[in-house]
């Protein structure tokens, strides 16, 4: 089935211009074409519509995978009476004793929590099997690290880092896994100062992974 994903702004994150009330045709999993919504729906009539409010971007790359899928844990909401509804790490993390199980439910936990934020990669290397799982079923790649990153690990991958620093690759080509995020700020600036938890969709292949209620 053909759709179309139609945001105020399309920022490609390469030389290719932004593109005001633009749209991306997804065919399946794949790009099938990147232009204004009026030429791209005059081209396809039969195309479904999904229309975004703000920007539409590439999606976002994590650089503290290890930190928070393996060094954190993510209380399951059953949990919020006894562990809060926050991460927990350092010596709080230590207190629970986890099993591998946990760990993998942890790490469903949090990789949603990536998603709400248009993370569809992150970086660093995963060692527990269960967080690798969680990882690559829910269709985010792993980046490798070549140090580690400055600041305290932070769910929001634009926390002291632009747009341009923080997307994995830009928009793809036509053909390629249609990957990408939508967040509600009109324009990049409005998108740094209101960070990633901003974000209404992330797409992965082709599939709405997230999508804010």
């Amino acid at each position: 089935m053909l759709t179309l994903h139609v945001a105020d702004l399309v920022v490609t994150g390469d030389a290719r211009p932004s593109v005001p009330e633009g749209a991306l045709l997804v065919d399946g999993r794949e790009l099938a074409a990147l232009g204004t919504y009026e030429e791209l729906a005059a081209a396809h009539p039969t195309a479904r519509v999904r229309r975004w409010p703000g920007l539409l971007a590439p999606g976002l790359l994590n650089p503290y995978g290890p930190e928070l899928l393996e060094q954190t844990y993510h209380p399951d909401p059953r949990e919020a009476d006894e562990l809060g509804t926050e991460p927990l790490s350092g010596a709080a993390l230590e207190a629970l004793a986890l099993s591998d199980a946990r760990w993998g439910a942890s790490a469903r936990h949090g990789v949603q929590r990536m998603l709400a934020h248009g993370t569809v990669a992150v970086a660093g290397d995963l060692w527990r099997p269960a967080v690798v799982a969680a990882v690559y079923r829910a269709g985010l790649t792993v980046e490798q690290r070549f140090g580690a990153p400055t600041g305290p690990p932070c769910l929001d991958p634009l926390t002291g880092r632009s747009l341009e620093e923080a997307i994995v690759l830009p928009l793809p080509r036509v053909g390629m896994d249609a990957t990408f995020a939508v967040f509600d700020a009109p324009d990049d600036a409005a998108l740094a100062e209101r960070g990633a938890g901003t974000c209404v969709a992330t797409v992965i292949a082709g599939r709405l992974v997230h999508r804010r209620r």
